[in-house]
């Protein structure tokens, strides 16, 4: 293990999660920090991960973007119960291109993208049957052929500087070890549980 690349290693990780049953191996916790200091976590999926960083998407009027614009960093963590493992990420964050977010946002499926226009995410509502309403409105007004993103839609990559690595193993003797960016490398270090 120590040898490998922590991106390849993280990928081979997250199938064999996916073999071992995990409901979704992509869903991971994203925790940021506002303006005041005030720590928040929450659950996001991750929608990329390649040499450049860790991708996922969401409305840029969100609270987890206020956050990002307050302080650019952020910290994840993949937990997958039915392999024993859990990965965690930490690093600066920045916007992914115009380009990627088009790309991804034209993949979704059709009700995502409505969703997309229609969420004010994280903003009070009345009633769920208010996000119904604007769905079926967003639904009206994009009636024939592709939904484009919406302005308020993208994404953003956390660049890794840190990737630590569990293992589950009986009597608490985990493996443990940690890969730290050295430069264009990785500096490859073990860990006590």
């Amino acid at each position: 293990m120590e040898n490998a690349e922590p991106i390849s290693l993280f990928k081979e990780w997250m199938e064999e999660a996916r073999r071992a049953g995990s409901v979704d191996p992509t869903a991971m916790s994203l925790a940021t920090v506002d303006a005041q200091g005030r720590p928040a976590v929450r659950m996001v999926l991750l929608k990329g991960v390649d040499e450049r960083g860790f991708v996922f998407y969401t409305n840029l009027e969100s609270p987890k973007v206020a956050d990002l614009k307050a302080h650019p960093r952020a910290a994840l963590c993949f937990h997958w119960a039915q392999s024993e493992r859990q990965v965690r990420v930490d690093g600066p964050v920045e916007p992914v291109t115009d380009v990627e977010a088009d790309a991804y946002f034209a993949s979704r499926a059709r009700l995502s993208q409505l969703g997309a226009w229609a969420s004010k995410q994280s903003q009070p509502m009345e009633g769920y049957w208010e996000l119904e309403k604007a769905v079926a409105a967003t639904a009206l007004r994009f009636a024939v052929g592709s939904v484009p993103r919406p302005p308020h839609w993208s994404g953003f990559r956390v660049r890794p500087e840190k990737i630590e690595f569990w293992h589950q193993k009986p009597f608490r003797h985990h493996q443990r070890f940690v890969y730290t960016r050295a430069g264009e490398s990785w500096k490859h270090q073990w860990l006590f549980p």
